[in-house]
């Protein structure tokens, strides 16, 4: 991967990061990986545990990110949530899968409970 699309990435990451902490998230994990893939952000609203996929785009070319996150991405989220959780000490009420999809501005649209 390019330093650009890294670049960019982690500026759509960071205006992730933003949003939720603007409504009252708790950041637990940024770029969470283990031999199965990885998370963008995992976070904590209230008792509910966040596992959110990020992905900006500096264009439409070849679609919106939310298009990007097909049912094999939804499942190695799944499958790297599923350790992540087993690895924890504490208890979590509930979970929820987020998409969120940034444009090369930093604009954001963020789907909840995308799956």
């Amino acid at each position: 991967m390019t330093a650009r699309r890294q670049a960019l990435g982690r500026a759509g990451e960071d205006a992730a990061v933003t949003w939720y902490v603007h409504r009252g998230a708790e950041v637990l994990e940024r770029n969470w990986r283990c031999r199965d893939g990885e998370i963008d952000l995992i976070v904590r609203l209230d008792t509910t545990v966040v596992f959110v996929e990020v992905k900006t785009r500096s264009s439409t070319r070849y679609g919106s990110g939310f298009a990007a996150v097909g049912h094999r991405k939804q499942a190695t989220i799944r499958r790297v949530a599923q350790r992540w959780l087993r690895e924890q000490e504490e208890w979590f009420e509930s979970l929820r899968f987020d998409v969120v999809d940034v444009n090369a501005e930093g604009h954001l649209r963020v789907i909840e409970s995308a799956f």
